[in-house]
């Protein structure tokens, strides 16, 4: 019985995650290329929130990175200096940020990249500079965003994005700056 229930538990998962799957397909003739490895994925990620002030961004790209159940996961102090986080989904990123990168202008720019692969699993310690305008020469911000990605046979999907900016306190470490 037991082994009958294994194996019940690990067919449903399976017809789920390929129906989860097959719900993106409409978007693969536009998109799929830019999903085919681990570079055009995350420069896609990167250039899908940023842009100039009163500059649309791509959401429907943007939602395409991602596995269904993924989680954005912003980390930082709080106005009483205690370390947090909150997990967000797609929409619940745009719905929290998309106004205020429209508004403002925002880029964000990867200066370094550390990767650790085993087969189809990856995790990318990317860090980052964020600006306001394109133009801009010095950041207003850095930090390291923590991807993890799956390939699935014929693309990457980003599973979760945790990260936290970088501050006085807690600069980023050599190894994860360039040269």
């Amino acid at each position: 019985m037991k082994h009958l229930l294994t194996i019940l538990v690990l067919v449903l998962t399976g017809f789920y995650v390929q129906g989860q799957a097959s719900e993106e397909s409409d978007f693969d003739d536009k998109y799929l290329e830019k999903v085919q490895t681990i570079d055009s994925t995350l420069e896609t990620l990167y250039a899908a929130i940023s842009g100039e002030k009163g500059e649309a961004r791509n959401w429907e790209l943007f939602k395409y990175l991602f596995a269904p159940d993924a989680k954005l996961i912003p980390s930082g102090k709080n106005r009483q200096e205690v370390m947090g986080y909150r997990y967000m989904t797609m929409n619940d990123y745009i719905a929290s940020s998309g106004k205020w990168l429209e508004e403002n202008g925002f880029f964000e720019k990867e200066i370094h990249r550390k990767t650790e692969r085993f087969g189809s699993l990856a995790h990318v310690f990317s860090t980052y500079e964020s600006f306001k305008t394109k133009a801009d020469t010095e950041p207003f911000i850095r930090g390291i965003n923590s991807i993890q990605l799956l390939h699935d046979g014929k693309r990457w999907w980003v599973m979760n994005i945790y990260w936290t900016g970088e501050t006085e306190a807690n600069p980023i470490p050599k190894e994860y700056l360039p040269n």
